[in-house]
């Protein structure tokens, strides 16, 4: 079976970091690209950040830029999303998709489950 499982979500004051972790069971993550997406109560889901295959290649929203990196361990068959100088905004339940031979979007292949970022005081 197909999976992609997120760890690595939980409570963390503003201007704290959280690393997630976005693992695949079932299959190999290294032909495939790879995006963390996010929706926060009552809004639309969001593209958060997409690397290539290889890992050369990495692509931010905005409001993440310069405080969100995304990484990938294909060894691991794992990629990650290290978040720093977390703001309230940020939390929402963070999603990773895979997708092959294209670039992210929001009709990807395969998506997680979710794991849930709170940033509060």
């Amino acid at each position: 079976q197909l999976q992609l499982v997120e760890s690595g979500g939980g409570l963390v004051q503003p201007g704290g970091s959280l690393r997630l972790s976005c693992a695949a069971s079932g299959f190999t993550l290294d032909s495939y690209i790879i995006g963390w997406f996010r929706q926060a109560p009552g809004k639309e889901r969001e593209g958060v950040s997409c690397i290539s295959s290889g890992g050369a290649r990495s692509s931010y929203a905005d409001s993440v830029k310069g405080r969100f990196t995304i990484s990938r361990d294909n060894a691991k068959n794992t990629v990650y999303l290290q978040m720093h100088s977390l703001k309230p905004e940020d939390t929402a339940v963070y999603y990773c998709a895979a997708i092959h031979n294209r670039w992210c979007n929001y009709d990807m292949d395969y998506w997680g489950k979710g794991t849930l970022v709170t940033v509060s005081s």
